[in-house]
């Protein structure tokens, strides 16, 4: 069973690494691609969650990542990209993500992750060691701005997090654990 596991690990890892891609381009691209992710989700968030424009305002900082996740029945993995931005500084610092995790589950999703950090602290420790552990149900069966998908996450720590489906079709619950680091060549 073990073997099973970590073999389905390894397939969903290199399936998913194609998934989310920031695309071509050099480095002032990519950034700017990046960026325009990041306003297109406020943008969503702010619209299907009005109040949480004055807590992002408010905040110490936030994050926004674009994701593609995969569970096959009991292994769920996911990687992406994104933005941090301390609201104090007004720094972006460019990071990539993955995340693996076990549950009962099928599916395959692209999702936007935002994160807002209510202490100097949180914003720090999720920038230089990026490590969040959490809880994960969700159920979505969309296509562009057709269909529905209703997700609940649980993280620790002095943060909020919001996540917007953009397109999928899953039926998951997993408890998983995600790692968050600084983009070398863009930062």
């Amino acid at each position: 069973m073990k073997k099973l596991i970590s073999m389905s690990l390894m397939l969903v890892m290199v399936i998913v690494s194609g998934c989310a891609s920031m695309g071509a381009g050099d480095n002032v691209q990519k950034r700017a691609q990046i960026i325009k992710m990041k306003n297109e989700t406020l943008s969503q968030l702010y619209k299907e969650k009005p109040d949480t424009r004055a807590q992002l305002r408010s905040a110490v900082g936030y994050a926004v990542f674009s994701n593609a996740n995969i569970n096959l029945l009991l292994v769920s993995a996911g990687t992406g990209y994104g933005v941090v931005q301390n609201n104090q500084t007004g720094q972006f610092t460019y990071m990539n993500m993955a995340e693996g995790g076990v549950g009962l589950g099928l599916g395959v999703k692209d999702y936007r992750l935002i994160v807002v950090f209510h202490t100097a602290e949180a914003l720090d420790t999720f920038v230089n060691h990026g490590w969040t552990f959490g809880g994960n149900a969700d159920a979505a069966a969309k296509a562009s701005d057709k269909g529905a998908a209703i997700q609940g996450e649980v993280y620790y720590g002095n943060m909020s997090v919001y996540t917007l489906t953009q397109s999928g079709l899953a039926l998951q619950a997993t408890v998983k654990g995600t790692k968050f680091w600084p983009d070398k060549s863009l930062n």
